[in-house]
């Protein structure tokens, strides 16, 4: 049975740091591999560019809330309980009304007026089931959004952070991630019982070499390590470092983060699932840059009911994908899946259905914060994949307003994850910036 702290056990307990406390972070530098890009050319292009915009997009009614079921039973294994700790919980939206058109989702006058309901909502809402989206692609494909169980949550109300939920059952999930999704060669590397190295959450396990592997099976990998990082670059930054009670204080915790992605901690690990982490912001980056047609048509509208914000933000998020555009050292998709047909295809297909599993173990998450943001995350990803390798029917999307139905689309579901993953992935990497000069005043 998973062990949940009490909020009065909640406190910060320090371990010695090397003697070089910068040194995980010195090590990541450089070029990526198979990539044509360094690692200094994207904190600058994020933290300076990217970010600041990112960030007041996501701020916006359209793309903070989220629909999603936290009640779905696991389908791998019994889960005994799900975490106690109030950090845990999700605070759900009050019941709305929702309508859906062939490019957006409208809210009604009804919803417009009740939108604020939702910071006091302290009980499940119940949806409207008739939303129905059309999916290209059965990797990208998320059951949650017909589900009647599901309800919109407010994504600014349940920030990605800190909850106290560790132990075997949170190990378990990331285990099930690695062991049986990942691609990975026959030798590996890796530690058989949660805590066999140094580490707050025990769930740290991918311990093996990706030598010898094929560019897919590596840039997949690297996907789900890269994820795995920057939740838990979240994790550290957004620590509960005192709760007591007269105060709940959160912040940067540099010896998790030296725990989590130490060089000496993890046996040379840690540098390594950063470099990761960029990889998958470079992956994330390229998907927004393609898919720029789609979002500049006409016919697209991120619909709220207020016409005039509505237009605002549409040009905000033309802007930002403008810039993702721009970037000069784009990561190169046609590089995957590009040899024999019968072997592309079956590659396409692993990973298809190691992506679907992925999204499935997420149900067996017994935090609810982090089943939403797993789900949520794991949703942008699919969808970042969907849009990369649909480049011919994004191409073939009319230049004029048509009747007849597009070749590419993306549901408002799609839209919202894909955003907020980026947005998850740019703030890690705005966040590494912060722990550079909190371990620089440690030395």
């Amino acid at each position: 049975m998973e062990k949940c702290l009490t909020s009065d056990s909640i406190r910060v307990e320090p371990v010695p740091l090397p003697l070089k406390v910068d040194f995980c972070l010195s090590k990541v530098t450089g070029d990526l591999d198979d990539c044509a890009c360094d690692v200094e050319t994207l904190d600058g292009f994020n933290n300076d560019q990217l970010f600041p915009k990112l960030q007041t997009l996501l701020e916006s009614d359209y793309f903070r809330f989220y629909k999603v079921n936290l009640n779905k039973p696991c389908p791998f294994w019994t889960a005994n309980s799900h975490c106690g700790l109030k950090d845990c919980a999700v605070k759900p939206c009050s019941p709305v009304s929702w309508d859906l058109s062939p490019f957006y989702l409208h809210y009604s006058a009804e919803a417009n007026e009740h939108l604020d309901e939702c910071e006091q909502s302290k009980h499940l809402g119940a949806v409207d089931v008739s939303l129905r989206h059309h999916c290209d692609l059965k990797c990208c494909c998320f059951p949650d959004e017909q589900s009647p169980d599901s309800q919109y949550v407010d994504l600014l109300l349940n920030p990605e952070r800190y909850t106290g939920y560790k132990g075997p059952e949170a190990w378990q999930i990331w285990n099930s991630i690695y062991e049986e999704n990942c691609f990975k060669p026959y030798t590996i590397k890796r530690p058989l019982v949660p805590n066999s190295f140094q580490s707050s959450s025990g769930s740290e396990v991918d311990w093996f070499s990706l030598s010898g592997q094929c560019v897919e099976k590596r840039a997949f990998y690297r996907l789900i390590s890269g994820l795995h990082a920057s939740i838990n670059v979240h994790l550290s930054a957004r620590y509960l470092l005192d709760d007591s009670w007269f105060q709940r204080k959160w912040g940067h915790n540099v010896s998790e983060f030296m725990q989590r992605f130490d060089s000496e901690l993890t046996a040379g690990e840690g540098p390594k699932r950063l470099r990761n982490l960029y990889f998958l912001y470079l992956i994330e980056l390229r998907a927004l840059a393609k898919s720029l047609p789609f979002f500049q048509q006409k016919s697209f509208q991120l619909y709220t009911g207020r016409a005039e914000e509505d237009q605002k933000h549409k040009e905000m998020l033309l802007d930002i994908l403008q810039l993702a555009r721009s970037f000069p050292l784009h990561f190169d998709e046609t590089s995957l899946f590009a040899g024999d047909e019968k072997e592309a295809a079956k590659l396409k297909e692993d990973v298809r259905l190691a992506f679907l599993n992925i999204s499935r173990i997420m149900d067996c998450v017994g935090c609810f914060k982090c089943r939403l943001w797993g789900k949520l995350q794991t949703q942008g990803l699919g969808t970042a994949l969907k849009i990369l390798f649909s480049e011919r029917q994004i191409e073939a999307l009319p230049s004029r307003s048509s009747e007849q139905r597009p070749s590419f689309q993306l549901s408002r579901q799609e839209i919202v994850s894909l955003l907020n993953a980026f947005g998850r992935i740019s703030t890690s990497i705005r966040e590494l910036k912060n722990f550079r000069s909190l371990l620089a005043e440690e030395r």
